[in-house]
């Protein structure tokens, strides 16, 4: 399920999406970051800036110059420390005056498991942690941020990165990279972690969703069943890896070489940290061995 060519949106223009929403998309296109970075400025008076984008003068052009007279900036709000997310939060700041709200820095968040991964000496894969970020307010699960014409509900959902969250806008939802309008997910360890992102996607599932505004794409108009494509993605995922591993052991840059067999060059990198992913999820499921110390050059087998 790959994004539709025909989603192109103007960068730097400012398009509504619902009464009281508009979209601004940066201008940072890239094989990760599709088209570029959605920005979301939701309210009419007091308004929240979703996710501010990467450190670019054009977009922070692009932002302000989209509030109307009589209209100021009250949140800015990232729902992650990737580098196409949270660096102009600061720039943004200086220029309107409001708090920037965040569940924390790069490292909040991570699980347990990615933590003893990262101590033990596991490289990450170098996909742009913005290891400078620092929110003023630190948000937590079920936590209510609102004005007089909107209110967002903090939705804690690690995987992609350990601090990342969705924000539910009734019974919709600015999912950023969780859930995203064009293809799955980077899952990278140890920054992310593949067992919190399915259980991220399970807790979502929960809700009976209208709409979701990704962070690269377009508005998901069928949200649930995105969702349900999305468990099913990784799921067969898993199985191609376990019956790849049935020829012998191998590394997660082989097992994604042998899998990914259609992925440009250029994205086998990032396949393979999904893989490492993959395997490390399946190693805490007792179905594969490996030694125990993991890297990305970790050979893994078949229990």
């Amino acid at each position: 399920m790959q994004a539709p060519d025909e989603f192109d949106p103007e960068i730097g223009r400012p398009t509504p999406l619902r009464p009281g929403l508009r979209r601004i998309v940066a201008p940072n296109p890239s094989p990760m970051t599709y088209r570029g970075t959605n920005t979301y400025l939701l309210g009419r008076d007091e308004i929240a800036v979703i996710d501010p984008g990467p450190d670019d003068r054009d977009h922070l052009d692009a932002i302000l110059a989209a509030i109307p007279r009589g209209s100021r900036i009250t949140h800015i709000l990232v729902s992650h420390a990737h580098l196409d997310h949270s660096p102009l939060a600061r720039r943004l700041q200086s220029a309107c005056g409001a708090p920037i709200s965040a569940f924390g820095p790069a490292e909040a968040g991570r699980s347990a498991v990615m933590e003893r991964l990262l101590q033990s000496g596991m490289a990450g894969g170098g996909e742009g942690i913005d290891t400078s970020f620092s929110p003023d307010i630190h948000l937590r699960e079920g936590d209510r941020i609102a004005s007089a014409d909107w209110r967002l509900d903090v939705i804690h959902t690690p995987g992609h990165l350990g601090n990342h969250i969705c924000f539910a806008w009734g019974d919709n939802c600015f999912t950023a990279d969780h859930v995203m309008g064009w293809a799955s997910s980077l899952v990278s360890p140890p920054d992310g972690d593949l067992t919190d992102f399915m259980a991220s996607c399970a807790r979502l599932q929960q809700r009976d969703w209208e709409a979701f505004f990704p962070g690269h794409g377009e508005v998901i108009g069928a949200p649930n069943a995105r969702l349900d494509w999305l468990v099913a993605h990784r799921l067969g995922r898993e199985v191609q890896i376990l019956e790849a591993l049935r020829a012998g052991p191998a590394t997660a840059e082989a097992l994604a070489r042998a899998i990914y067999v259609d992925t440009p060059p250029g994205l086998l990198g990032a396949a393979s940290r999904n893989v490492l992913a993959h395997l490390i999820d399946l190693k805490g499921k007792n179905r594969v061995m490996a030694g125990e110390y993991l890297q990305a050059t970790t050979v893994f087998e078949l229990r």
